[in-house]
């Protein structure tokens, strides 16, 4: 063998007992790929469902105060023209007509108050109307949601009335009332009627 043969061969002889550059880095490399993938694999596995479950639970929660805040704007909507269409009927009459109007009436209270006010109406409204010829008319200036939930509701109502007895001039007024409505088999009644 030549000289340069011998070279060739201790050089190769050398490159097959020192590792060339990649495969000097190559244990190095495994234990940071080994981390790398650990955390991938955490996240993956733990920090992605979570933030799954808290988007979940957050668009949940804002379906929830969605619908409760509609289903509280109905309801004030709905209470608003129960109490003031109930205003006008109770304190709408006529002469001939007062027990028929005024029972209309008692079909839109509930509880206590349908009781009481039925009572008022045959001992004093009914006598009165009949003897005095007295005619009334009411009607709502306004009408407010002070609060409202899916079945009860308070309104304040501003009312007009004009009363009028026989043939004299109609004495007219204006007051306002606390009106408090329930929601019954799918109706709202009046329950409560202060005025204020």
């Amino acid at each position: 063998m030549t000289e340069p043969d011998v070279m060739e061969l201790t050089e190769d002889a050398q490159a097959l007992d020192t590792p060339d550059a990649a495969t000097a880095d190559e244990p190095k490399a495994r234990p940071h790929a080994q981390r790398s993938y650990r955390w991938t694999r955490a996240l993956i596995y733990g920090l992605v469902p979570a933030i799954l479950v808290v988007l979940a639970g957050a668009a949940g929660y804002l379906k929830f105060i969605d619908g409760s805040a509609r289903e509280s704007q109905l309801a004030a909507e709905q209470s608003v023209h129960a109490a003031s269409d109930g205003t006008v009927a109770m304190l709408s009459y006529k002469p001939d007509t007062v027990e028929k109007d005024l029972g209309a009436a008692r079909d839109r209270l509930t509880g206590s108050f349908r009781d009481s006010y039925w009572s008022l109406i045959n001992d004093v409204v009914i006598p009165g109307a009949k003897q005095k010829q007295v005619t009334s008319v009411a009607n709502v200036a306004a009408a407010s949601s002070v609060s409202a939930t899916a079945n009860h509701a308070v309104v304040l109502v501003f009312v007009n009335q004009a009363i009028t007895m026989g043939g004299d001039a109609p004495i007219t007024t204006a007051s306002s009332v606390r009106v408090t409505v329930d929601k019954i088999d799918n109706r709202w009644l009046i329950s409560q009627f202060e005025p204020v």
